[in-house]
């Protein structure tokens, strides 16, 4: 019985760590922007990543939250680890205010899919209003 009491938990304690080590070590996993002025339009960020898996992973699918938000990424396999990048771009044109969007990133071995999300958010203060002429 105490076997079985130890071998069960053993089994339980490996597959806590198992689930623990992250499949894709990201430089970061939220980008803030911080404040930036509306004017400028589309605003970039690189989301870079490790692959932490045995085998190598191929980026399956990237959403973005909404369609203000584009990301662009490699279509090659990534080996273990190598690293892999994911571009995301903002449009700050006509959102003036806070932002804060998801990234939704799926990864597969070809067998198991992996996902990950990823944030960006900010401040866009919106363009100056040009003076309106009074008419007498």
């Amino acid at each position: 019985m105490k076997k079985l009491a130890l071998f069960s938990m053993l089994f339980v304690a490996l597959s806590v760590m198992a689930q623990e080590k992250p499949v894709v070590e990201f430089n970061e996993r939220t980008h803030d922007f911080g404040t930036v002025k509306e004017e400028e339009g589309k605003i970039t960020t690189v989301f870079t990543f490790t692959n932490q898996f045995l085998a190598p992973l191929t980026i399956k699918s990237v959403r973005a939250s909404c369609g203000c938000t584009t990301p662009n990424w490699s279509k090659e396999p990534v080996a273990p680890k190598g690293k892999g990048e994911i571009t995301v771009t903002y449009n700050t044109t006509n959102r003036p205010g806070s932002f804060t969007k998801s990234i939704t990133v799926v990864l597969t071995n070809g067998t198991e899919d992996f996902t990950e999300v990823l944030y960006i958010k900010g401040q866009v203060t919106p363009k100056a209003v040009a003076p309106t002429a009074e008419v007498k």
